[in-house]
């Protein structure tokens, strides 16, 4: 195993090896040396490190939290409320626990727990291209190759390579580094470069675990022995290993030592108890499941939590596509379009929960002072909110969140300016960040390491972040955190539409009002006391169209309408589904008098104005229904169904739904005439009882693998 050497200094590491010695064992390890020892923080600062620093070395664990797509700033760390409205957006900051320190209103858990985390609001990589962005926030070097959307062996280390080299697991080599839930993806299964080892060999490579650890019956396939017990696999591993040593004396090349070793370290795996114990996620007790949101990303969250418990050295989490989120223009946190809805329903939730639980969990087991954490994305989002309610991408300036072992919470570093476009102060670059992480894991900025080839490199440009280390927090100072907890309820996966029902405490709301937050929209609503020939009213927990009864016109085109906007919307098949009933007279003439005129449908729409009122709607895909008015009291509910594909017909190219897409139950008047309803006409209306919507996302294609 190579070791680390330090920069340009032939003084001695900490165990008495020179670096001259180092290089003259060919990059392949010391006899008698073991890596830890090359490893162990020395008594005194290292190199280029304050001396009145002492978090050199403080983390033996990291949990990476990498939020794909670009989390916007203005939503999450670093709100700009004097802002232009068309830049700070809907929301408002709400205080943190620290003073002077504000939040968006979306992160309500998180500000309450500010103190224990450093926040940078200077990140910059002035790059607003996905994969080279990313491959600098991931690696702390520029991209130099010719293409970032492929993976080169030429590719710099992915910084968690480096770490898997020179501070493996002391508990679990074979898992040193963990890549959860997939492997990182741009739309069609593009794998961009910065997730490999690169130049340092496919030895150092992650190991990834790609599956849902929210889905039940949760299994690491890699662990699937098969009914084969660990005594049995070792002694075929016995028997493989004789076979072969009759081959030991013909010469191994390089290519059969690494197949060797890939091979050594399966067998541990799956001999392992420990290891298959810690993806176990299905022995944690239920509350403590729910307490990091009953989701992908969120049981992925408690799944590091476990897996750095166990012994793993650091825990890779990429923020997972949701179902239908491949060739749409808002996937993951790269909100083009509907920006605030996608913030609000679901990315926020998702974060909020898992990592403020996430911090909480870790310190009470006693694992945060030992435990670096670290959010990022590979940039933020545009100042100005587009024509689609969406931001677009953003490297000159995003935010970063720090916790943990040898963090000083409480505070800010850098700042942007008053648009949340720019660094006002201390810019800082990803190999800040990344030099940061080495220095707390015990690995010297000023080292260099070798390739394959024997040829050495500088482990980072960067320098550590001094200013956010320390072993207090940065202030003692405390305020009354103002956030509302109930106004980010944790993100449910199976919700489609926020208001299925229709209860009293959820009364409809019309056209007018702001689009959030979210639920029933209706027009014309009738008043129980109010003159009215027509429109929409609730009883219960049902909703009526139709006539209320008693004497009015009714013109040609007037509709009762009630919509709903659907929860952040992706490409794939929606099925809505309604339940009605008819409520009439026996009169035969009164119900002929309404079936004539009134025909009845449902609706696919989009959105047409950024105030989101159902009035202005594109009608994506429709259906005429025809209840019967006048069933028998005791007649089941009529069930009803509209089902559409939503897909791009131009392969290669992103589905849209511009500013949202809506379901719509339409009652309308189609005679040419206006009708003339007398005194005594009776109630004629639909019941809907009931409303569902289901979606199966598009598929996806997974057969590129890294």
């Amino acid at each position: 195993m190579p070791a680390l050497s330090l920069l340009g200094r032939p003084s001695r590491l900490c165990n008495g090896v020179t670096r001259r010695e180092v290089l003259r064992a060919g990059g392949l390890g010391l006899a008698g040396v073991t890596l830890p020892h090359l490893l162990q923080a020395s008594e005194t600062a290292p190199l280029g490190v304050p001396p009145t620093d002492k978090s050199f070395g403080r983390a033996k664990n990291v949990i990476f939290l990498y939020l794909a797509g670009g989390p916007p700033q203005h939503e999450t760390f670093d709100p700009k409320p004097e802002a232009p409205v068309d830049v700070r957006g809907p929301f408002n900051p709400i205080s943190t626990c620290i003073p002077g320190m504000q939040f968006c209103e979306l992160l309500p858990r998180t500000a309450r727990l500010a103190d224990r985390m450093a926040v940078i609001r200077s990140l910059s990589t002035n790059d607003n291209t996905h994969s080279s962005s990313s491959y600098e926030v991931l690696t702390g070097y520029k991209y130099q190759g010719t293409n970032p959307r492929t993976i080169q062996p030429t590719d710099w280390p992915w910084f968690g390579s480096i770490v898997k080299r020179y501070r493996p697991s002391e508990v679990l080599p074979p898992l040193s580094t963990v890549w959860i839930p997939d492997i990182m993806r741009l739309n069609e299964s593009v794998t961009p470069a910065g997730q490999t080892a690169g130049f340092m060999g496919a030895e150092f490579n992650p190991d990834r675990f790609v599956g849902d650890p929210s889905a039940a019956g949760y299994k690491v396939s890699g662990f699937d022995t098969q009914g084969v017990s660990p005594r049995e696999l070792l002694r075929r591993q016995a028997l493989l290993a004789g076979v072969e040593q009759s081959f030991a004396s013909r010469g191994r090349g390089s290519d059969v030592q690494l197949y060797d070793r890939y091979q050594q370290q399966a067998f541990e795996l799956l001999t392992s108890g420990r290891a298959q114990q810690a993806f176990a996620i299905d022995q944690e007790p239920a509350p403590v499941r729910e307490r990091y949101g009953q989701n992908r990303w969120g049981q992925c969250v408690l799944l590091a939590r476990r897996l750095v418990e166990a012994g793993v050295r650091l825990v890779h989490v990429q923020w997972p596509r949701e179902p239908g989120d491949n060739a749409v223009d808002n996937p993951l946190w790269d909100t083009h379009a509907q920006n605030a809805d996608r913030v609000e329903d679901v990315l926020c939730p998702m974060f909020d929960v898992g990592y403020s639980a996430l911090l909480e969990d870790l310190d009470e087991r006693g694992l945060l002072d030992e435990t670096l954490v670290v959010a990022v994305g590979e940039f933020g989002r545009t100042p100005r909110i587009n024509g689609n309610g969406g931001r677009d991408h953003w490297g000159p300036v995003f935010s970063c969140a720090l916790a943990g072992a040898g963090i000083s919470g409480g505070q800010v570093y850098g700042s942007s300016d008053r648009n949340g476009a720019y660094p006002a102060s201390n810019r800082c670059q990803p190999n800040a960040l990344t030099a940061t992480i080495f220095h707390l894991l015990g690995l010297s900025h000023l080292s260099t390491f070798t390739d394959l080839e024997g040829r050495e490199h500088k482990l980072t440009e960067g320098e550590p972040l001094f200013d956010l280390l320390g072993e207090q927090p940065a202030t003692n100072s405390r305020t009354t955190p103002t956030g509302d907890i109930a106004r980010v309820p944790p993100y449910d996966p199976s919700i489609t539409l926020v208001e299925p029902g229709f209860s009293a405490e959820a009364p409809l709301k019309p056209f007018t009002s702001p689009s959030r937050p979210k639920g029933w929209r209706a027009d014309p609503i009738l008043s129980a006391d109010g003159p009215a020939a027509f429109g929409v009213w609730h009883s219960q927990q049902e909703v009526l169209l139709g006539l209320p009864g008693g004497a009015g016109k009714v013109s040609k085109g007037a509709m009762a309408v009630v919509a709903q906007e659907v929860r952040s919307p992706f490409a794939g098949t929606y099925t809505l589904r309604v339940s009605l009933k008819g409520t009439g007279s026996d009169n035969p003439a009164a119900l002929e008098r309404f079936a004539r005129p009134f025909r009845c449908r449902l609706e696919f729409f989009q959105f047409t104005h950024p105030e989101k009122s159902p009035s202005h709607r594109k009608v994506l895909a429709s259906t005429e229904i025809q209840p019967d008015f006048a069933p028998a009291p005791d007649a089941p509910a009529q069930e009803f169904e509209l089902t559409k594909e939503f897909l791009n017909p131009n392969p290669g190219g992103n589905f849209s739904f511009g500013l949202g897409l809506g379901i719509a139950l339409v009652v309308e008047q189609t005679t040419a005439e206006t009708l003339e309803l007398p005194p005594e006409s009776p109630e004629i209306a639909l019941r809907l009882v009931n409303v569902s919507l289901t979606f199966t996302g598009k598929s996806r294609n997974d057969k590129v693998k890294v």
